[in-house]
């Protein structure tokens, strides 16, 4: 099997990139002008490549669903209520939607800063998501009181 139309005619993106629109608030780096010092070679492959995307498209700007282990990467930061720490995680596990119950659950209680409710996560682990959430309601409510 040949390769990609693309590849043969030394396009390095795909149709689906070149089919794209370039944003309007998109810029390329500037590529100064060739002084002999470097790989020829390179810089035409780089002042090429911004050529194309200007005079085609830009795929790479488009939003990619998150994964479920991206979720893993969201932690409570330093003085963060949990309330707010909740409301951003929640945010992102929309927008996750093949992270389970199981792995949302897991997932925001090992990056949960150390206090009263996770203390109570690490006596009696909740594995679903929505168990945890009811139990942190009530760690919300003692805050906010």
């Amino acid at each position: 099997m040949g390769a990609p139309a693309e590849e043969q005619a030394g396009i390095p993106f795909t149709e689906e990139v070149m089919a794209d629109e370039l944003p309007v608030n998109c810029w390329t780096p500037a590529i100064a002008e060739y002084d002999g010092t470097t790989d020829p070679q390179e810089h035409l492959s780089r002042f090429e490549n911004a050529a194309l995307l200007h005079r085609y498209t830009d795929g790479i700007n488009r939003k990619h669903q998150k994964t479920k282990l991206s979720l893993f990467s969201i932690r409570q930061k330093e003085g963060e209520s949990l309330n707010d720490y909740l409301q951003r995680f929640n945010a992102a596990a929309l927008e996750a939607p093949s992270a389970t119950q199981e792995v949302k659950a897991s997932a925001f209680a090992q990056r949960l800063m150390d206090g009263d409710f996770f203390k109570s996560l690490a006596k009696k682990p909740a594995t679903k998501f929505d168990v945890l959430l009811a139990r942190a309601s009530k760690y919300i409510n003692m805050e906010d009181a």
